[in-house]
């Protein structure tokens, strides 16, 4: 039994309450005085007598994991529903309302809706979006609160805006996530059919064609075909006519729908206008031309007279079989192949030869297997060569040349290229420099040296005489920087005349200028560096051709070799004094081997060069070369040596570790192998560490911090006048040529 609403028998619900505040439930609005407050609670926050709880958006159960809002949660899912609503139709009596569909979209982000009524062919009605999509309120008199997820469920009926819709069915998406939700999803509902819509279906269904229907599929011809074009070289053979010629054209032939163009390539000084095209593109008739048919003969349509007289009172039937129609065949790629005779409207076209895509398609579709060429052109007149007349000795010849190939005279071109990448950049000279002396028998001029330049930038020579004291001559420019004739050409001739070029210079080579024979002695060492970097110009500083020429020379000359060797270097060392290698290879090789070639095997077997570079520079090129090639063999390489290595001592003899590495094709160059060798540590017997040399190498294990070594740039010395005592190559390492010479028997 309960305790009866009495003071002192019912509890103080207000008992350990602390909140006691009042919400704001009035203010003004537009200066007029009303209630703002209406879902707000009443004292400390509590409900009002009759208040309820109005939902704002969708009560969608919360699952495990973080709690995310539910723009993000939700984003980019919407439940889809079918729907269809009913029309009324007035003042008309072949239909009284109308039912149309659509599709009603619910996004579950902020629960906005949208619909949607999809394209009817032929309706007469507005469709697409009509309702945009937003937030849409209950019907009155709840129309202060708005449709949520819980108001969607199939079978139920939606008042949008005075107009009810029925919910038909909905997609799986929409199906799962209902039922996820704990919402019992209705069974799709069927939609009623429109009377009035029925009956116009089935009046189009009962009307016949005019004609049987005509499939002609040319999108798919389009689509395998577009851009792939047949083109033939053919001629028209217009010499019947007065004044005819053969004229040459080119016919293409598009594959995406039958059509034919034709070009006429029109040579130079033909005295016809260039015209772009001779046939525009179009379906070619084979029967062309054709006379001009009468008005209504060739027609989309024929009609056949039944019965009656023309005119009033007579019956027509539609001729679906066409049988007066009149056909008219166009040429096919089939038709076209090398010597077909094609009527271009009443021309005698014939097909020459055509492009290798044409062969290709003919041959893959049609199996043709031969495409000789017809030859209708006979043989080329021969060509008469271009005489100029000679050189009358006003300005340069090429200046005089000039004046001839025009009626308007221009400058002769200079080669702007070659300018810009031989001139001057930086510490990078582009002038090689050698050191000369007259070739002659007068006492006064056998001392008389000579500085020539060579500018590669222009081909352009320029001679300078080192003042020498008390000698009696002034010194100076003795040859002004111009290019020089080479002798013993016609001054006065037709022909260009050819120039010293730089391939002309080398130590040893003997020049004659203006009559002035001049003995090439010496060079600079920017010379020689720039000649052996660029030895594909230079064969006097290639030296793998001189290697080559050298090896000939050896093989017929053995055993004087080896007593050359034995006679000058008794103690074995493999090393020779530049000026016996020098005698030697002048005694072996003759007038065959010119001085430059052996300054250029001397430096490169330069036993001098080895200790230049420190040890740690020799170390970071051969590691960064080994790098870049990608070389990793390196315990294979200690395995070889290794086995050299019989008594266990770790030291093998040099030229064993350079056949090995030979053997084992260490992209290094053999000059900087020896260089390396050269610093390794050895015992008495002059055995090389190989181990150490192996440590060295393996830039995977061991590798060298310091950046890679550049070797100083050459710098241009303007006051070098040849005179200075060269140092560069004192002794020569014979023992590494030789065994570059018969890497057999090293």
């Amino acid at each position: 039994m309960s305790l009866p609403f009495l003071p002192g028998n019912s509890f103080d619900r207000k008992l350990g309450q602390e909140r006691h505040h009042k919400s704001h439930h009035f203010d003004h609005c537009n200066s007029v005085s009303m209630l703002v407050g209406e879902h707000k609670p009443g004292i400390g926050g509590e409900k009002l007598l009759g208040q309820k709880p109005k939902p704002q958006n969708s009560r969608i159960p919360q699952g495990q994991g973080n709690a995310a809002p539910a723009w993000v949660a939700f984003d980019r899912q919407v439940l889809r529903f079918d729907a269809y609503f009913q029309e009324a139709v007035h003042e008309k009596s072949q239909e009284q309302f109308r039912v149309r569909k659509c599709k009603i979209y619910l996004y579950l982000e902020d629960d906005s809706i949208q619909v949607i009524e999809p394209q009817v062919n032929n309706s007469g009605i507005p469709q697409g979006t009509l309702i945009r999509r937003h937030r849409i309120p209950l019907p009155p008199p709840n129309d202060d609160q708005f449709y949520t997820m819980e108001n969607f469920n199939v079978g139920t009926e939606l008042m949008l805006y005075g107009r009810t819709f029925k919910l038909t069915g909905c997609d799986q998406f929409t199906y799962n996530f209902l039922r996820k939700a704990g919402v019992r999803v209705n069974p799709p509902e069927s939609t009623p059919g429109d009377p009035y819509k029925d009956y116009r279906k089935g009046m189009d269904e009962s009307q016949q064609p005019l004609r049987p229907y005509e499939k002609v599929d040319t999108l798919k011809q389009f689509l395998d075909h577009d851009r792939h074009v047949l083109r033939f070289y053919c001629y028209w053979d217009d010499t019947d006519n007065m004044f005819g010629d053969t004229r040459e054209m080119i016919l293409h032939y598009f594959l995406a729908d039958d059509t034919v163009e034709v070009k006429e390539m029109i040579p130079a000084n033909a005295g016809r206008d260039a015209t772009p095209m001779f046939l525009r593109r179009a379906r070619m008739p084979m029967s062309g031309p054709e006379p001009l048919q009468q008005p209504g003969k060739n027609t989309g349509r024929t009609v056949l007279n039944v019965f009656g007289p023309m005119g009033h009172g007579g019956r027509y039937i539609l001729d679906s079989l066409k049988t007066g129609a009149v056909h008219t065949e166009y040429y096919k790629a089939s038709d076209l192949k090398i010597g077909t005779q094609m009527n271009m409207w009443g021309r005698k076209l014939t097909l020459c030869d055509c492009d290798d895509f044409t062969k290709e398609y003919y041959r893959s579709k049609y199996g043709v297997a031969t495409f000789t060429p017809l030859n209708y052109k006979g043989e080329a007149a021969p060509s008469m060569k271009r005489e100029w007349p000679p050189y009358t000795g006003f300005g340069s010849e090429e200046d005089s040349l000039c004046s001839c190939m025009g009626l308007l005279p221009k400058p002769p071109r200079r080669d702007f290229i070659k300018f810009m990448e031989k001139d001057r950049h930086g510490l990078d000279s582009n002038v090689i420099r050698f050191v000369c002396r007259l070739d002659t028998t007068k006492p006064i001029d056998t001392d008389r040296r000579f500085i020539l330049s060579y500018f590669l930038s222009d081909d352009t020579v320029s001679v300078f005489e080192p003042p020498v004291r008390n000698s009696g001559i002034i010194g100076g420019k003795f040859l002004e920087r111009n290019r020089i004739k080479k002798p013993n050409q016609e001054r006065f001739g037709t022909e260009l005349s050819e120039y010293y070029q730089a391939r002309d210079l080398y130590v040893g080579s003997r020049v004659n200028f203006h009559n002035h024979i001049f003995v090439l002695i010496d060079a600079d060492e920017y010379a020689f560096r720039y000649m052996e970097k660029h030895a594909q110009e230079f064969n006097v500083s290639n030296i793998n051709s001189i290697i080559q020429k050298l090896g000939q020379i050896a093989s017929q000359n053995m055993e004087q070799i080896k007593e050359f060797f034995k006679r000058n270097d008794p103690e074995g060392t493999g090393k020779l004094e530049y000026d016996l290698f020098r005698n030697l290879l002048v005694q072996l090789g003759g007038s065959s081997l010119a001085e430059h070639e052996i300054m250029t095997v001397a430096r490169y077997y330069s036993d001098s060069q080895d200790d230049k570079m420190p040890l740690e520079a020799l170390v970071s090129v051969a590691q960064e070369q080994l790098r870049r090639s990608n070389f990793e063999n390196f315990a294979k390489l200690a395995e070889g040596l290794q086995s050299y290595d019989t008594d266990r001592s770790g030291f093998v003899d040099a030229e064993l570790v350079r056949k090995t590495c030979r053997a084992f094709h260490l992209p290094l160059p053999d000059d900087l192998v020896r260089a390396l060798l050269f610093r390794m540590d050895k015992n008495n017997e002059g055995k090389v560490n190989y181990e150490m040399f192996v440590r060295y190498l393996n830039w995977r294990d061991a590798p060298v911090s310091l950046p890679p070594y550049q070797p100083p740039p050459t710098k241009l010395d303007e006051a070098w006048s040849g005179q200075e005592k060269r140092d560069n190559v004192l002794r020569v390492n014979y023992s590494a040529l030789l065994g570059t010479l018969f890497p057999d028997q090293s």
